[in-house]
């Protein structure tokens, strides 16, 4: 619990990561109170940087902010998803832009890699959860619902992935549980089709994520609760079969 370092930015930190080996942070800062939106980039090898709070590289994003971001494979590059719904591949030697692509028309919320690192999932404000290429940034698969998508998450062991997500916060009151929709939905990664929902939560789930070894998922919700669903036996049995 002991803190080890102390980085001060000057306006809010929205998305942060380690690099493949852990020796890397990024992280980006929101576009407010007249600052612009940055990723900064600290090699931990090098404590100065941390000392004089000078990362070795920051990206201006002068057009729409980062709303969030992930490490590609090998560190090589990051993907940042915008608030415009574009996806960027910034290089994380240079700095310099190497891909973008726009395929959400809202806000992307979330975004998850694969366990192998090969593909990742979006999640955005336009109703929808995308699959793309991590390298390529090819669009592969689109999961479609009636609700703003505010995570999603790939299972490391099953073609199976899980949305979760609701109304804005803002009018979580206005609305009953029942046509609030804060159920987490489960879909089938190749044919795109829903096959179950979990209830629980009385409001928008902000954030899911699976358990690494595939048997349990967890899910966090605007209701202050964050719950943990074990997978029935069925669950492995039909898969396998299937």
């Amino acid at each position: 619990g002991k803190q080890l370092a102390l980085v001060k930015t000057s306006s809010a930190v929205r998305t942060c990561g380690f690099d493949f080996g852990g020796n890397i942070i990024m992280f980006s800062t929101d576009k407010q109170m007249g600052y612009q939106c940055f990723v900064s980039f600290f090699d931990l090898r090098d404590p100065s940087q941390i000392e004089n709070n000078e990362p070795y590289m920051k990206i201006p994003c002068s057009d729409s902010k980062i709303t969030s971001a992930v490490w590609g494979p090998l560190g090589e590059f990051i993907i940042a998803g915008h608030e415009s719904g574009e996806l960027n591949q910034f290089s994380a030697k240079s700095g310099e832009q190497l891909s973008n692509i726009k395929e959400h028309t809202k806000q992307i919320n979330d975004i998850q890699t694969s366990r192998d690192m090969t593909m990742f999932i979006t999640a955005s404000k336009d109703n929808t959860a995308k699959l793309f290429d991590c390298t390529s940034l090819e669009h592969l698969k689109t999961f479609r619902t009636e609700r703003p998508v505010n995570s999603a998450a790939l299972s490391p062991i099953f073609d199976h992935v899980v949305l979760g997500g609701g109304q804005e916060a803002m009018d979580v009151t206005t609305t009953s549980t029942r046509i609030g929709k804060f159920e987490a939905r489960f879909f089938h990664l190749a044919f795109e089709e829903e096959f179950g929902r979990v209830k629980g939560h009385f409001g928008p789930i902000n954030s899911v994520a699976f358990h690494p070894d595939g048997k349990s998922y967890s899910s966090g919700g605007e209701d202050g609760y964050v719950r943990i669903h074990y997978f029935d036996p069925q669950y492995f049995e039909f898969e396998f079969e299937a």
